[in-house]
């Protein structure tokens, strides 16, 4: 795992990786919606780059809404996973949700909520609420805060709990993490085809549990 780690004067770097019995620090962590070729990736923070593009705003309000917080590291997906590198992918892919239950602070930025309109009906149409990893980022934290695309704090799970919860669907590549279960990762197989992957490997899961119970029983 690596974190971004905001400077005095408001920059951010890439942290060593974490690994093994590494003490991790309190961080923040984002949650968000993508936009193809508008993300800053990786390679842009290693490289110096991805100042212009569109998504550098939400890792900017990220560290500065971290930094109100009062802590200093936070990690975003689109450029904290190095995803040209199809191991490190599936590692931080499966670890996801720990990742997020680990975390001090989660806030979830809004990209298409505007506080200059009227909140209510933009929160409930909100393209993050069908996001395939909704479902896990709301039940890893006790406390997940939402912010509009202005940065403005519009409440938590708790005070919006109501609209969340007749708002709300759930994705298979989600509950990887939650039943701890590595399954490769098909872009595009389509939600039908990933849940039944998903429930024969809880079948097998379960099966492998069962057997062993009667084994110890015997013995």
């Amino acid at each position: 795992m690596r974190l971004l780690l905001r400077s005095s004067t408001g920059e951010f770097s890439l942290t060593k990786e974490f690994v093994g019995d590494d003490v991790i620090p309190l961080y923040a962590i984002l949650s968000h919606t993508w936009k193809e070729g508008e993300e800053v990736t990786f390679q842009d923070l290693k490289e110096g780059t991805g100042q212009d593009k569109a998504g550098y705003n939400k890792i900017r309000f990220c560290g500065q809404q971290a930094e109100r917080d009062g802590l200093q590291y936070f990690w975003v997906d689109t450029c904290c996973i190095d995803k040209s590198n199809q191991v490190v992918l599936q590692d931080a892919i499966n670890s996801m949700f720990r990742w997020y239950q680990n975390a001090r602070e989660c806030y979830v930025y809004l990209s298409d909520v505007s506080t200059v309109k009227r909140k209510e009906p933009a929160f409930r149409v909100s393209r993050w609420f069908t996001w395939g990893w909704t479902l896990q980022e709301l039940l890893a934290l006790r406390l997940v805060k939402f912010f509009s695309c202005e940065g403005n704090y519009l409440g938590d799970k708790t005070t919006l709990v109501q609209q969340i919860h007749e708002i709300t669907e759930d994705r298979a590549y989600s509950l990887l993490g939650i039943f701890d279960i590595c399954m490769p990762l098909l872009y595009g197989e389509g939600e039908g085809k990933a849940f039944r992957r998903l429930q024969k490997k809880i079948t097998r899961l379960l099966n492998g549990a069962q057997q062993e119970q009667a084994l110890n029983k015997e013995y």
